[in-house]
C-alpha cells in the first residue's frame, strides 16, 4: 500500500467532511435517504477521476452520512461500500465522460437491493421491488453525477490552482 502525502490526506479529509455536510443539509429536504433520493453529495463521486486519494474521503463521508440512515446497519455497511466501490472504479475510468457512470451503476444495484431487502426481504416480490428501487436510486444518482458531477468534471481542470495536482493525462 502506498503512503499518502499530507496534501492527499488533507484533500481526502476535506472531501469526507464536505460529503457529510452536503448530505446532512440534503436530509433537511428529505433528499438524502429512501428509494427516491437525490443525494447532492454524490456530485463529489467524480473527484477520484482527477484525485484518486479522494476515494477514501468519499467512503468516510458516506459512512458518516449513513449513520443517520433510516435503514440502519444495512445502509451503514452496504451503502458505504457502494460509494467506496464506485469511487475506486471512477478513479480507473479511461476518460472523463465515463467518470459519472460507476456511481450510477453501483448505487443503483447495491442500494436498490438493500432497500428492496429492507422492504420485503427475500420473498417472491423481491425482484420487482429491487428493479423499481434500483431504477429510482440510479435515476436520482444519474441526475446528480451527470449534471452536477459533469459540471465539476469540466470546471476542476480549468482551475489554475487545482490543475497542478491533476495528472497530465487527466487534464485533457
Amino acid at each position: 500500500m502506498r503512503k499518502f502525502t499530507t496534501r492527499e490526506l488533507t484533500l481526502a479529509a476535506f472531501v469526507a467532511a464536505l460529503y457529510a455536510v452536503m448530505s446532512y443539509f440534503g436530509n433537511v429536504f428529505g433528499l438524502t435517504f429512501g428509494g427516491i433520493q437525490c443525494r447532492f453529495a454524490e456530485t463529489l463521486c467524480v473527484l477520484p477521476f482527477f484525485f484518486p486519494c479522494t476515494v477514501y474521503g468519499l467512503f468516510v463521508g458516506c459512512l458518516i452520512t449513513n449513520l443517520m440512515s433510516t435503514v440502519g446497519p444495512l445502509d451503514i455497511v452496504f451503502g458505504s461500500m457502494a460509494t467506496l466501490l464506485a469511487a475506486m472504479w471512477t478513479a480507473r475510468m479511461p476518460n472523463r465522460s465515463l467518470a459519472p457512470l460507476p456511481p450510477v451503476i453501483c448505487n443503483g444495484v447495491i442500494v436498490g437491493a438493500m432497500i428492496a431487502w429492507y422492504e420485503v426481504g427475500f420473498t417472491g416480490t423481491f425482484l420487482p421491488v429491487f428493479a423499481l428501487n434500483a431504477l429510482w436510486v440510479a435515476l436520482g444518482e444519474a441526475v446528480v453525477v451527470f449534471l452536477l458531477g459533469g459540471l465539476l468534471l469540466k470546471k476542476v481542470p480549468q482551475s489554475e490552482y487545482l490543475r497542478q495536482f491533476i495528472p497530465e493525462k487527466r487534464q485533457k
